[in-house]
């Protein structure tokens, strides 16, 4: 069963320490099964702080974790990139 639309899921739990998952689905492509996709962590102030996903993905439904035991408390916010979707989510670390 392939998901039929890109979604970003907020992650869980939210606050979290140190892990959290982030869970999002990619539809299957007409022309082509795989699209690139990336997943990336970023501060309050826009800086990257991690790639958690830099690849081609086949249609379906993943989940991500993310381990911040490096970071300290905060607000981040993650970015899904997969083709012509964009979409940003905000994650709370309380240590």
């Amino acid at each position: 069963n392939n998901p039929e639309n890109f979604s970003l899921s907020q992650n869980y739990p939210n606050p979290f320490n140190p892990s959290t998952k982030i869970r999002f689905e990619i539809p299957g492509q007409a022309r082509n099964d795989n699209v690139m996709v990336t997943l990336k962590v970023y501060d309050i102030l826009g800086n990257e702080i991690t790639t958690l996903v830099n690849e081609e993905k086949s249609a379906g439904t993943y989940e991500i974790e993310f381990d911040a035991s490096h970071l300290s408390s905060g607000v981040y916010l993650y970015k899904l990139s997969a083709g012509d979707f964009s979409e940003v989510k905000k994650l709370m670390l309380l240590k």
